[in-house]
């Protein structure tokens, strides 16, 4: 699984971790991502986005399903 917003793009950047002595070692900087149910295309579909998009509303995000237990006519009982 990569680590890309589905949105945007945004991937790891990655750079050197320089410490006191000069001493230069590999890092990467992720994007924060989250998992989210979203509306895609109509459908409901659980995606990856970095917290930037969340943020800027370029997500839709998809509504609970909700089952209801009575109703006015009693509960629901299997036929």
């Amino acid at each position: 699984m990569a680590q890309a917003c589905e949105i945007c793009g945004k991937g790891p950047v990655y750079g050197n971790r320089i410490s006191h002595a000069h001493n230069v070692t590999k890092r990467r900087w992720n994007p924060n991502l989250r998992r989210v149910r979203a509306l895609v295309k109509g459908a409901h579909k659980t995606i990856r986005v970095c917290t930037a998009c969340i943020r800027a509303g370029k997500v839709v995000k998809a509504t609970k399903r909700r089952l209801s237990v009575a109703t006015s006519a009693g509960p629901l009982l299997p036929p």
